[in-house]
Order: C-alpha cells, then structure tokens, then sequence
C-alpha cells in the first residue's frame, strides 16, 4: 500500500503543466486601426492644396486698371491728375480700360458723371458726347490771370465779369444783358469740358483756350462777356 501511494504521488507531479521560463516574452495586443482618422488627414491635405492652387489663379487674374480719383462731368476727360492705377480681377466680365491704355482714354469724354473711386469700363466714354438738353458749349480765350493755375477739365468753376462793364459802342440790349445777367458780377456757374494743352506740362502759362458747358440761357452772356475780355474763372466746389 505504502508503495503504490508513493508512486500514485509521483505520477501527479509529473503529470503537472511546465512553467514558462524568465526570459521569454508575453505576446502583445494587436494595436487598434483607426482607417477613419487616416482619411480625414489624406482630406485635409487635399482641400489645403486646393485652397492655395486657387489663391494663386485668383492673384494670376487680376490685371492693371483706370480708377477715377475725382468726379468726372458728362463731356470731361480724364487726366494724369485725376486717375491712378488699381489691380481688379480679370474674370469678372466687367469691360475694364487697361491702365497701359490710358492716353487713348484721354482723348474721349464721359457719357454721364463717372464718380471719383469709380473702376473705368469703356462704356462710359464716347468719342463724341451728345449734348445735354438745355445745356451750351462756349468756348474762351482767356489770358493769365482770367484763370487759376491748375485748371482742367471736370473742374465746376463760376464765371465772373471783371473790368468795365463795355465798350460805349455797345447798344441798349448788350447793356441790358449784362446788367440783368451779373448783378454781383456772377456769370453762370458752369462745368469745364476741355483745355488745350492741359495734358502738356511743357506749356508754359498764357493764354489758353476754355470750353465751358454751362446752362443754355447763360451762353449768351458768357460769350458776350468773353469777347470783350471780361471773364475770370474761379472755381468752386462740383454740386
């Protein structure tokens, strides 16, 4: 009995698991794959180089063009002194005058008041501008000192008469015109259209001549008052 136990007792221990030794590695967890957070990078890189491919079309669009820095009168032109270059986008559809294009534009005249921070397109200048209803064109010979020094074209001016008030050989109705006409010496306030030689500043002061547009009823007395040497512009501020 005693021996049978004994060999009952080894075979249990025999038959026990063996232990794994100190040098060997438990094995590791599958890392998590996150396939989602992966492609929303991918996407975020994508839009980021699509945002600067159009930053750099739009900035590859935009040109040079004509802005008006102050008011510009139906029948006036534009000058070196009152425009100034601006960058615009080219696809807008809006007919634009190139700024490399600004002489030939000088040479034009406003359809209607172009506003000073106005971006030129070619509709609004025409080569000749009918005339408003109820409006004159009179043009002046004036000598220096009948005019202020930087007078141009857009300028709204009042046409004063100065001097005598005639010669002793003009009849009753010229005396009536001018008295009924001037009662403080006010001609008619009226709107510079052109003056020759105002893009030339090569032109050395003297005389120059002056188109005034000014209302219908007030050209006669202009002109009367013109020819007689008797009219000195002023300007004023535009209406």
């Amino acid at each position: 009995m005693k021996i049978q136990e004994r060999t009952g007792a080894g075979a249990g221990r025999s038959a026990a698991p063996a232990q794994p030794s100190v040098g060997d590695r438990l094995p590791s967890p599958p890392r998590e794959r996150k396939p989602a957070l992966a492609a929303l990078a991918v996407l975020l890189i994508l839009l980021g180089a699509l945002g600067a491919t159009m930053l750099v079309l739009q900035v590859g669009d935009r040109v040079e063009a004509i802005q008006v820095t102050e008011d510009i009168k139906p029948g006036a032109s534009i000058t070196k002194d009152n425009i100034k270059v601006v960058m615009v986008n080219d696809d807008s559809g809006a007919n634009f005058v190139p700024w490399e294009q600004r002489a030939s534009l000088m040479k034009l005249q406003a359809k209607s008041t172009v506003y000073a921070g106005t971006v030129v397109v070619g509709e609004m200048f025409a080569g000749k501008v009918q005339m408003p209803e109820g409006k004159a064109s009179v043009g002046l010979a004036l000598k220096e000192g009948q005019y202020y020094a930087d007078i141009k074209g857009g300028d709204t001016v009042a046409a004063y008469r100065v001097g005598t008030s005639g010669s002793s050989s003009s009849d009753s109705s010229d005396k009536d015109s001018s008295s009924s006409s001037s009662g403080n010496g006010l001609i008619a306030t009226a709107s510079v259209e052109r003056v020759k030689g105002e893009s030339d500043a090569t032109v050395s002061t003297g005389s120059k001549s002056i188109t005034l547009l000014v209302d219908e009823g007030d050209a006669a007395a202009l002109a009367s008052a013109s020819s007689a040497g008797e009219v000195a512009l002023v300007r004023v501020p535009a209406k």
